[in-house]
């Protein structure tokens, strides 16, 4: 079996998956791995092998040591890169600037590339670069590939992809929207074609990626026209921690009357706002709890992120002109029907009816929860950007 090493490593941690790109979407890996608390005093690394779980603890220097004692303990169990064909490695890269469109054969010259993009990541490209350093010098005689966030939205038009900046200012310092989740977006409006029996140049769509981040696209025949994550994914959407759009103002008063540092902020926007900063949790379903319980700072950070799906919707809506479907995915988008029940609420005069009972029934691959004569067709799909990045780099094995 032909399999796709698909690789996500973060600053302190790496995530990875033995694939089979021929697979369906709703087959499971054949491997997955976590190798968490990298440099820490104890790292912890979890396998999962054909559904059997895996776990050692040791101490992780880096990633280098930990991608090697990964393969080392897949070894042990018979599938290590030597007793498996690996065709290939996908590399997901969050940033790929204005440079990168599409999926790249990594070299030098690419690698050097991506390290240039670092001050429009600089917590996400660096540890990206890592690992696939570490993956080329284990894995040398096979493609590297990398697949970047960013590259989906590489098509938006000018008026949805600059903002209202100097100019000179926005172009020396690469200040402009460039969207985030777009493996995701890409992958599921590719899924669509299936469910409605049309080709994706005839299908307008808007995609809701609804995780602990969370962003919209507005799709028109296959290609992205606007999105609603910016220069940085703490832009659009109320999501678990980040606040989503917010008047730059703010950023200057808490500088200015709170003797907050640019970091402290950074720090207060992204990791402690959103759901949680309003709540003091971002798991929708503690949430949901929460207001069944009659909490009203829960019942409040939902009222916000709803309004906000919704302020969204509207003007993608009118972007678009004419709308045939909605998706919903990712872990809130999938499993959370409340949240798309309310989200689509009274939108009946716009074509949108949801069927309650399909709503509720559990996720179990892509599926209708719009009612038979809704006109904007409504479907739950589930994501899988391990796939799409699996297949994008097997073509480069071809």
């Amino acid at each position: 079996m032909a399999l796709a090493l698909v690789l996500n490593s973060g600053s302190s941690s790496i995530k990875f998956q033995l694939v089979d790109p021929a697979n369906h979407a709703t087959d499971d890996p054949f491997v997955s791995g976590l190798v968490e608390q990298i440099g820490e005093k104890m790292g912890r690394i979890i396998l999962k092998i054909e559904g059997e779980k895996v776990v050692k603890e040791a101490p992780i220097a880096d990633h280098s040591e930990g991608l090697s004692m990964s393969f080392d303990l897949m070894t042990e169990h018979g599938c290590g890169p030597s007793q498996v064909d690996i065709i290939a490695v996908g590399h997901r890269v969050v940033h790929g600037g204005i440079l990168f469109s599409a999926p790249e054969l990594i070299t030098d010259e690419i690698v050097e590339m991506i390290r240039d993009l670092i001050p429009l990541a600089p917590l996400h490209n660096p540890a990206n670069i890592d690992g696939i350093e570490v993956a080329r010098r284990i894995l040398p005689d096979v493609p590297h590939v990398a697949v970047f966030d960013t590259g989906f939205f590489h098509s938006l038009p000018p008026a949805a992809a600059l903002y209202a900046i100097n100019k000179d200012v926005a172009a020396e310092y690469g200040v402009r929207r460039y969207g985030f989740h777009g493996t995701s977006h890409e992958y599921v409006s590719s899924r669509v074609v299936d469910l409605m029996d049309k080709p994706i140049e005839e299908i307008n769509i808007i995609t809701f990626h609804l995780g602990n981040g969370a962003s919209m696209a507005a799709v028109q025949g296959g290609v992205a026209v606007d999105t609603s994550m910016g220069m940085t994914p703490l832009a659009g959407l109320v999501m678990g921690t980040r606040t989503g759009d917010i008047d730059p103002g703010v950023v200057f008063h808490l500088a200015r009357n709170a003797n907050m540092s640019i970091d402290e902020i950074d720090n207060l926007m992204n990791k402690k706002s959103g759901v949680k900063g309003l709540s003091g949790v971002n798991d929708f379903r503690e949430l949901h709890q929460m207001i069944e319980d009659g909490d009203q700072d829960a019942w409040s950070a939902y009222n916000i992120y709803i309004h906000q799906l919704r302020r969204y919707l509207g003007s993608y809506m009118v972007a678009l002109g004419r709308v045939d479907c909605l998706v919903f995915t990712a872990g809130v988008g999938e499993n959370a029907h409340f949240v798309r029940e309310d989200a689509l609420a009274g939108l009946e005069m716009y074509g949108i009816k949801v069927d309650p009972e399909r709503n509720k029934l559990p996720n179990d691959g892509p599926r209708l929860i719009s009612t038979d004569d809704s006109a904007v067709k409504v479907f739950v799909i589930p994501t899988n950007e391990e796939l799409a990045i699996a297949r994008y780099a097997a073509k480069f094995a071809e």
